[in-house]
């Protein structure tokens, strides 16, 4: 979305008011007053899109999963713990890019533990997880997004995906999430026995991928 430089003469007052809003929100004095004058005249903004989008990545998987507070319209954060002992935590984030071309944004999947056993779980199920996924992109024709492994930490590319509303987009999120999810706490529920879960695992992977290619 293009962008353009102007001199605006203001109040002291609201410049105060102005900073100490964007400072809460975590955003710029200019950025702040391009969405306060954006929604006052109707125009749409990448913040109002964002919003919208996690809007309906939170209406699917609000029950679910804890939900972060966050500063920046372009993140969003979801916590759940593993049935594993001592519970640890794995975390889902979401970051949206402002203006999408290729991909909406980047999903990070991270696992807070100093375990190497767990950490080590971990990767081997998103190794599994980066096969299995490759293959179904590619039974379809179509291109796997860039996606990175290390110790602990997975992230992966989201595509745009084509015609999709904001309300859609969101909905194709939530519903990647929801199904990841699905599939890591069923791994760590039972590392030694995965496979015989794996494969109704896969055929809701492929029911969804119909849907949305994301």
């Amino acid at each position: 979305m293009k962008r353009s430089v102007y001199s605006l003469v203001l109040m002291d007052d609201v410049i105060k008011a102005v900073d100490e809003q964007a400072y809460r929100l975590g955003t710029s004095r200019s950025n702040l007053i391009n969405q306060i004058l954006a929604e006052r005249l109707s125009c749409v903004t990448p913040e109002m899109r964002m919003r919208e989008i996690f809007g309906s990545v939170e209406d699917i998987i609000g029950s679910v999963m804890q939900i972060q507070q966050q500063r920046s319209a372009a993140l969003l954060t979801m916590r759940t713990a593993l049935e594993y002992k001592y519970r640890p935590t794995i975390s889902y984030k979401v970051e949206l890019e402002r203006v999408p071309e290729k991909y909406l944004g980047t999903l990070r999947v991270q696992i807070r533990t100093q375990s190497e056993q767990l950490t080590d779980l971990f990767n081997s199920f998103f190794l599994y997880r980066i096969k299995f996924e490759r293959g179904q992109f590619a039974a379809i024709g179509a291109e796997y997004p860039g996606c990175e492994l290390s110790s602990g930490s997975f992230a992966r590319r989201l595509l745009c995906g084509d015609g999709l509303s904001e309300e859609q987009t969101g909905e194709a999120i939530g519903e990647y999430i929801t199904d990841l999810n699905r599939a890591v706490k069923t791994f760590f529920a039972e590392p030694s026995g995965f496979g015989k879960y794996a494969p109704e695992l896969e055929k809701e992977y492929s029911a969804m991928l119909r849907r949305y290619i994301i």
